[in-house]
């Protein structure tokens, strides 16, 4: 049947105009309904309704610390797609990654906001020392710097590991949102990428930074934060589908499983369940 209202929200800017590119792509994507509304109250109106918004069976998307507070305690209220946390880069690079791709990609996760983590796993020292030296120097000259330096300060790392199984076991427990493959060899990437189990969106080779997937590569950004990759991928036409089970037994299904089903019944103690089987058995 598919969804058959699409609402959406997004905060208005400060002449109470929504911004244009927004608008395009909500047209694009069919959206007839665009309230100019954002934060955890906009989460709240989509979960009971208002006068001027009518209540929706289930909210989807990331936004800041509110938005995701408001929606952990609006599920059961309103259905919801997965609580995404701040946005997280775990950067696997090998020996012969390019240093400043590494650097630049951190920062770019670092803007985000002072609660961002940026991580390097390397097992090359040399290329983890050019790394931090080159980070100090960027970070004092790109916009944002007090972002940047505040993240990277509080959850910024670099780590060496011995070898290569160990940096991709650390990867998995990690389960970043997102996790670039940094080498210039894009067969050993692959190599990589068939060990990886836990990641949200995985970005391989030197050509492939975390704002190609923001903004033009095509896969959904929505993605698990926290730890939760483990669990769980990027929001996608799965969290659309209801699964409705269905079943018929007939006059030979009764008579062949219906005694296990009373078993299986008088086992738990609960006795009518296995009465109601009983008295179709009875009538076969």
């Amino acid at each position: 049947v598919g969804v058959s209202r699409i609402v959406a929200t997004t905060p208005p800017r400060p002449d109470g105009s929504v911004s244009p590119p927004t608008l395009v792509a909500l047209d694009l994507a069919g959206v007839k309904e665009v309230y100019k509304v954002g934060g955890a109250h906009a989460i709240a109106a989509l979960a009971y309704g208002t006068q001027t918004i009518k209540k929706v069976r289930k909210v989807v998307g990331p936004g800041n610390i509110w938005v995701a507070t408001a929606k952990h305690l609006l599920r059961g209220v309103v259905d919801i797609d997965f609580i995404a946390g701040p946005s997280e880069v775990l950067i696997l690079a090998l020996e012969d990654a390019e240093p400043e791709y590494v650097v630049r990609d951190l920062i770019a996760q670092a803007e985000h906001d002072q609660l961002a983590s940026a991580i390097l796993v390397t097992t090359s020292p040399n290329l983890a020392k050019e790394v931090a030296t080159r980070l100090e120097e960027v970070v004092r000259e790109v916009p944002r710097s007090e972002i940047v330096r505040e993240s990277l300060s509080n959850y910024g790392s670099i780590l060496i590991t011995e070898d290569l199984d160990e940096a991709i076991e650390f990867v998995n427990e990690y389960a970043p949102e997102h996790l670039e493959i940094l080498t210039q060899d894009v067969s050993k990437a692959f190599s990589i990428l068939s060990k990886v189990r836990n990641a949200g969106s995985i970005f391989i080779g030197n050509g492939t930074p975390v704002a190609m997937g923001d903004y033009i590569t095509g896969t959904n950004h929505t993605l698990p934060t926290g730890g939760n990759a483990t669990t769980r991928g990027s929001l996608s036409v799965f969290d659309y589908i209801k699964i409705i089970d269905v079943q018929i037994v007939n006059e030979e299904g009764i008579k062949t499983l219906g005694p296990h089903a009373i078993t299986i019944a008088n086992s738990e103690g609960l006795y009518n369940h296995a009465e109601s089987i009983k008295v179709r058995l009875s009538k076969t």
